[in-house]
């Protein structure tokens, strides 16, 4: 958005070959650790790489206070006339609004204010988890409230097919296929890369909250060890509950790279997650995945013979064990990020934005 209201004009569509100017905005950001933010930093990386200048409205070097059940994720307080100022500095080809927070409410607006077209995309299951945080409020009062975020969009992007149909059958509209990948190069096996546990060792990684459903994994009869990665409001009354658990907090880098390396299993109970990237990084690293037969793995691994994907999870577990890891390997290197990249850029909305309809917004 150029200075006194007029947006830059537009590029046509992007077939990765443009050098755009491209502004992602989002509430969910470092020192975060989740899919939602992994996912954006690694777009951003490929997205330069590609040749593209990427910058993030975030709630870093902001004021802000913590989302009520949900306290890693900070929301800024009253931050629109800050993010309009960085919109008209940056003057952004393609805006790409990411998550339903102060700060994505905030860019919907200016962007309405000033007929800016824009992208966002549906990261989260906000119904369910809501649901299962606050029972008293109806999953369809906030499939209403989803629905008119995102209705202005021109396109709102999605992981998988199943999704897409999904929420069609709740009237969102305009929806667009936006695959996630893996970083293959970074998310490899470590031969050596071991934990000092009896094995087998059953690894989960992710927030350690109610909605991904850890309590059900360790609550599993299993020989070995359980390990936990991630940080969570349930962490302390499920290690409590299950002292034999090793619970190991966050882990990013080389550090996450090694542990799902010396692992004998990835576990991924989750029942509501839209994707599940850590069952990639996972496979990346030759970790077979046992899980639920539901949307996620099913989009993510399906009937590939690199997991089990079972009712009985303890069962998926056990055959898992079974799984050659050069065929999780080998399943990954299919999954680069680079094709996911290329597909966001294809969603973007680049049409050009004329003065008469800026004025007009005015």
């Amino acid at each position: 958005m150029r200075p006194g209201g007029a947006m830059p004009a537009g590029i046509g569509t992007a077939s990765g070959d443009e050098r755009l100017r491209i502004l992602i905005v989002t509430d969910a950001w470092a020192p975060q650790v989740n899919g939602v933010v992994r996912t954006l930093e690694i777009l951003g990386n490929d997205l330069r790489a590609l040749g593209h200048d990427v910058r993030y409205i975030t709630p870093e070097g902001r004021f802000t206070v913590p989302m009520p059940t949900y306290p890693e994720i900070r929301l800024a307080v009253f931050p629109r006339a800050a993010v309009e100022r960085e919109i008209r500095a940056f003057a952004p080809d393609a805006i790409h609004i990411a998550t339903e927070g102060t700060l994505g409410l905030s860019a919907r607006a200016i962007c309405r204010k000033y007929a800016i077209p824009y992208t966002t995309s549906f990261h989260t299951r906000f119904p369910e988890y809501v649901r299962a945080r606050i029972p008293f409020i109806r999953e369809e009062t906030v499939y209403r409230f989803l629905r008119w975020f995102h209705a202005p969009a021109t396109a709102m992007m999605v992981a998988t097919r199943s999704l897409k149909r999904e929420l069609e059958g709740h009237g969102f509209k305009n929806l667009r296929i936006w695959s996630r990948g893996v970083d293959v190069e970074r998310f490899r096996p470590i031969p050596d890369a071991n934990f000092p546990f009896p094995a087998p060792i059953w690894l989960s990684v992710g927030r350690v909250a109610v909605e991904k459903n850890i309590e059900a994994f360790l609550a599993l009869d299993l020989p070995g060890t359980k390990v936990v990665i991630g940080e969570g409001p349930a962490r302390t009354a499920l290690a409590r509950k299950f002292p034999e658990a090793r619970f190991l907090g966050q882990k990013t880098g080389e550090e996450l790279v090694r542990a799902y390396a010396a692992s004998s299993v990835f576990v991924f109970p989750s029942r509501t997650d839209t994707f599940g990237l850590v069952m990639l990084e996972a496979l990346a690293c030759g970790l077979p995945v046992a899980a639920y037969p539901v949307q996620g793995p099913l989009d993510v691994v399906g009937d590939a013979a690199v997991a089990v994907l079972d009712d009985d999870l303890a069962k998926a577990c056990l055959r898992a064990l079974s799984i050659p890891r050069e065929s999780c390997r080998a399943f990954a290197v299919t999954r680069s990020w680079r094709a996911c990249t290329r597909q966001f850029l294809s969603n973007l909305a680049l049409e050009p934005v004329t003065d008469e309809a800026t004025a007009a917004a005015d």
